[in-house]
């Protein structure tokens, strides 16, 4: 393979113009390609396996498949929906792989809901405040929660969710790239929105209940600390006059 001649020229190449130079075999057009749709394919692959050193190898090898047939694009899609659906499709294989070795029975998807694609948060601008530490360990925190509730969710309603909701893509780009009718789409995407804020909520609750936890240890602490001003050497408490409010 040969480099590309131009580093900037190639940027401001689109897909169909890097896919004409890695039909040529020029490594530049390649890397350029996978580090421009990297993140979206990675995250269908972390999605629908549940693990990053997986969803890693798994989307290496879907990038070999794809670009071993780059002759069988036909250009009836975009070439990103071409690359997610073959990402999609290697970690599906995985999934059933796994599940005959270990002889595991699939989750069934929920039954259908009515769809709410309508519905959306608005961000409201004088919310946003300057980073400071502890916010960037709450979006940390707030994230890994999100990423452990969508790895809970069933297979079926994981890729379509981060395709929806993480990567932005309409209803009809979802289903091109994973090869679902769009009201197959709008319901797990309903389903998958509704899990989350079930779940989510189920944490909330659970973490008010043990808001300002009042322990053993901090219990022994007062009590012994009153007692202490109770009954320790010098003048009596009942003879004391009580502090001036």
């Amino acid at each position: 393979m040969t480099a590309l001649p131009s580093a900037t020229a190639s940027v401001s190449l689109d897909d169909a113009g890097l896919l004409q130079r890695m039909r040529t075999g020029e490594a530049g057009a390649f890397e350029l390609l996978m580090r421009r749709h990297n993140r979206r394919l990675y995250r269908v692959a972390r999605s629908l396996l549940r693990d990053a050193a997986e969803a890693e190898d798994a989307l290496q090898e879907a990038y070999l498949h794809a670009f071993r047939a780059l002759g069988d694009f036909r250009g009836e899609a975009g070439l990103v929906t071409w690359l997610t659906r073959i990402v999609s499709n290697e970690c599906l294989g995985r999934l059933r792989r796994t599940a005959r070795r270990n002889n595991i029975i699939p989750i069934v998807a929920a039954h259908a809901q009515p769809d709410l694609e309508g519905e959306t948060m608005a961000e409201d601008p004088a919310a946003i405040e300057e980073d400071t530490p502890d916010r960037v360990l709450q979006r940390a925190e707030l994230r890994a929660l999100l990423e452990r509730k969508i790895d809970q969710l069933p297979q079926d309603f994981r890729a379509v969710f981060v395709l929806r909701s993480v990567e932005e893509l309409t209803v009809e780009e979802t289903a091109q790239s994973l090869g679902l009718p769009e009201a197959t789409v709008r319901t797990r995407h309903f389903r998958a929105r509704s899990l989350l804020r079930e779940a989510i909520a189920q944490d909330l609750d659970t973490a008010e209940r043990e808001l300002f936890d009042f322990d053993g240890a901090r219990c022994d602490r007062i009590v012994a600390g009153v007692l202490q001003g109770l009954f320790s050497p010098g003048p009596s408490p009942a003879g004391s006059s009580p502090p001036t409010p």
